[in-house]
């Protein structure tokens, strides 16, 4: 063999591994920004799961980026900045409102792909729901639209208590919105309201210890992602303080909490797919469908434990029932199984 063929020959064979291994790493980059911390797996694995459904693995076709802001708000900005850094073909959105805030400011081209309990065009996060404009699409659970409906729910299970303790998160962008929709159904039924306010665990701890003291006679908790991961909490506490509540979602009855009115966010989190999946093969977000809202009904935890007799109230004065409506009955007795089951 010529020695420039050989030379040519032995050239071509040292550059093949290293283009394979390089074709092996190509594969798409998924950044996943949290407001919470990792605890939060369920959701994580809905997302994964929902992947997975169009033929997208982990590790074999996509690789995922993951950045926790562990409940600090104000770390998110420097974390989606370094997911533009790592040049991800698209950011994927848990925790809502301070995640779609912070991805926005550090790109206008990486596709964002949020899910909110908000309404998006109401907050801003898209332009219209048909046609959200930009780079950002998603879904909403409209669980932050639904604090009248809870309020009310509350109110009718136990029409006797004349104080509600509200609960909610300062540190979220919707905070002022969802205390300006509770306070005027409050006034349209006529209760009396007392907002507590909390950032930490033990904040948490000491909101309870006060609204108690204050004589709150129940509590409805504002829905905020990271509230969700201390649902064990919200849960123990409740039933130390013998207090009816009211929570977003249905990892807290399943925790053992006493009612919700419910969506169904890891669910929400696995449709996601129909637009993560796409962008993990390109850049640019073209002919993005718009955010969906989805259906919210009422559900409650079924009891089999035995535990303490349940407080009956009164019935309320308004009579008939309406299909969405939790059974009081059924209510009640779960507040006493709650008392067993933690």
């Amino acid at each position: 063999m010529r020695r420039r063929e050989f030379i040519a020959t032995m050239g071509s064979a040292a550059a093949w591994p290293l283009a394979a291994r390089a074709q092996q790493r190509a594969i798409p980059l998924i950044g996943l920004l949290a407001s919470v911390s990792p605890p939060y797996e369920p959701f994580v694995a809905a997302i994964k799961d929902g992947l997975n459904h169009t033929g997208y693995v982990e590790g074999r076709n996509f690789a995922i980026e993951y950045r926790w802001a562990d409940g600090h708000y104000d770390r998110l900005s420097q974390q989606a900045r370094e997911l533009v850094n790592h040049n991800v073909a698209v950011i994927m959105l848990v925790g809502g409102g301070p995640t779609i805030e912070a991805a926005r400011a550090a790109t206008t081209t990486i596709p964002i792909v949020f899910t909110m309990g908000d309404d998006p065009v109401k907050t801003g996060a898209v332009a219209a729901l048909n046609h959200p404009g930009g780079n950002v699409t998603g879904i909403s659970l409209l669980t932050e639209a639904m604090e009248p409906k809870r309020l009310q729910f509350l109110h009718e299970l136990v029409p006797n208590v004349a104080l509600i303790a509200i609960l909610v998160n300062p540190n979220n962008p919707q905070a002022d919105n969802q205390l300006r929709d509770l306070h005027a159904a409050a006034s349209k039924l006529g209760v009396q309201l007392h907002v507590f306010k909390a950032t930490t665990a033990s904040e948490i701890e000491a909101a309870f210890a006060n609204l108690v003291q204050q004589g709150a006679g129940a509590l409805l908790m504002a829905a905020d992602a990271f509230f969700n991961t201390q649902k064990e909490q919200f849960v123990a506490l409740s039933v130390r303080y013998a207090l009816p509540a009211i929570f977003p979602y249905r990892e807290f009855p399943a925790a053992g909490a006493s009612n919700e009115l419910r969506s169904k966010p890891c669910g929400r989190l696995s449709q996601s797919r129909n637009v993560c999946g796409p962008y993990s093969q390109r850049r640019e977000a073209r002919g993005v469908a718009g955010a969906a809202g989805s259906k919210d009904r009422t559900h409650h935890q079924p009891a089999k434990c035995k535990g303490p007799q349940p407080y009956h109230p009164s019935p309320p004065s308004r009579p008939g029932r309406r299909g969405d409506r939790v059974k009081r009955r059924e209510f009640i007795g779960l507040l006493g199984s709650t008392a067993a089951a933690v």
